[in-house]
């Protein structure tokens, strides 16, 4: 029997976020096609409730609808990539500038950067990926507010896409397990714009390498439909 909630909008949310993670953590790749029956019953929810979640995601654009074909995991574009960096430079280095040093979400950063140097020291480059993930959510965890927790949530299954099209999580992830690690260290010891300036840096770098590797792979003929 089907485990639904009494609240179809509540149960939505819940399945929304759950896939939102799923993307986060790389287990829902770009250009995928997401089955109806095997989501809907590994999710155990009705289908019709799986459809209501699909328009929700797709209007945030994470999901895209094709006629006759199903729904397949967005592929974003160039301008998105773009969009989506400049609204991380807005959010996240102010929420540093801003933070204050003490502040619980420290915890989050530091377990962050751990994960990700026990992920790297493995080898497990889809691992340092979701710790990264981590940390810049912890960042804006700093600002105290829940709205841009959501948005900011949003945004990093987007650039979990954008992420996966390059096929290299190592050349991709490998740079800023270290930059990571000195953002925190700026972050500790009270230095709060050094911090801000050294992750709008490292944001200007990562958006260039994104779109260089993206740009061609799309002249390449390698983007998926």
């Amino acid at each position: 029997m089907k485990s639904e909630l009494s609240n179809p909008q509540t149960l939505n949310d819940r399945m929304a976020e759950l896939i939102r993670q799923k993307i986060v953590h790389g287990e829902f790749t770009p250009g995928q096609r997401l089955s109806e029956a095997a989501l809907s019953e590994s999710l155990e929810i009705s289908r019709n409730t799986l459809r209501e979640v699909f328009r929700l995601l797709t209007k945030e654009g994470l999901l895209k609808h094709e006629p006759n074909r199903g729904v397949f995991v967005a592929i974003p574009s160039i301008a998105s990539i773009i969009d989506i960096y400049r609204v991380r430079r807005l959010i996240e280095c102010q929420a540093l500038a801003q933070a204050y040093p003490r502040h619980p979400a420290k915890k989050h950063l530091r377990d962050a950067v751990e994960m990700a140097l026990r992920c790297r020291d493995t080898g497990d480059w889809q691992g340092v990926g979701t710790a990264n993930m981590e940390f810049h959510m912890a960042i804006v965890e700093l600002a105290d507010s829940e709205r841009l927790n959501v948005v900011f949530s949003h945004l990093l299954a987007e650039l979990r896409l954008a992420f996966g099209l390059l096929n290299d999580p190592e050349f991709l992830h490998m740079p800023y397990v270290e930059m990571n690690v000195n953002i925190l260290e700026l972050f500790e010891a009270g230095k709060l714009q050094e911090a801000s300036a050294a992750l709008n840096e490292y944001l200007v770098h990562s958006e260039r390498i994104v779109l260089a590797v993206y740009a061609r792979r799309i002249s390449d003929g390698g983007q998926p439909k």
